[in-house]
């Protein structure tokens, strides 16, 4: 495994033809304008910022390349998913494939401790979070195990998670 800085992330990404990721936290401080402007209301920023992601898919899939992804999230959603799931739709609308997996399904899966993304079935990714949810490092694996590792543990998610437009979030705790 190997550090990599964020422009080799970039690169990798944008020369992968199927890209799969599994992201596992509830809220990410790199969108922290994001959120603001969601507690503002302000969503002429957010559908901005929303569109330059929308763009950058449709522009993967005019490629020819994939883009598969899932969401762990805690219910209810953290106010960081609900604009997420809100605005996510533009980018699905474009070609994203996205699903939603609740946490309370995940318990008895392997999943890896961080996010990941798997390139082209060879590599894996992980995007390692400090405590204040900020990325801390980047790591680059390509031992034939972690990928394997990965890719099963996506594809189990991606069997129990819903599609982006067929997701609707419980919106109580369970808890008495």
């Amino acid at each position: 495994m190997e550090s990599i800085s964020v422009q080799r992330r970039g690169e990798l990404v944008n020369q992968t033809y199927d890209l799969l990721k599994l992201e596992l936290r509830d809220s990410y401080k790199v969108d922290e304008e994001d959120l603001a402007a969601w507690r503002a209301r302000d969503y002429a920023t957010l559908e901005a910022s929303y569109g330059g992601w929308r763009d950058a898919v449709a522009t993967r899939l005019a490629q020819g390349k994939t883009l598969r992804r899932v969401r762990v999230v805690s219910e209810p959603l953290s106010e960081y998913q609900q604009m997420s799931l809100r605005f996510s739709g533009s980018a699905v609308d474009a070609g994203e494939d996205l699903r939603w997996l609740p946490r309370r399904l995940v318990s008895a899966i392997a999943l890896p401790g961080n996010d990941c993304f798997v390139l082209d079935g060879r590599m894996a990714m992980f995007n390692i979070l400090d405590g204040d949810n900020d990325r801390s490092e980047i790591q680059l694996d390509t031992e034939p195990e972690a990928v394997k590792f990965c890719l099963e543990a996506f594809e189990t998610a991606w069997s129990l998670a819903v599609p982006h437009h067929e997701y609707r979030p419980q919106e109580t705790s369970r808890l008495p």
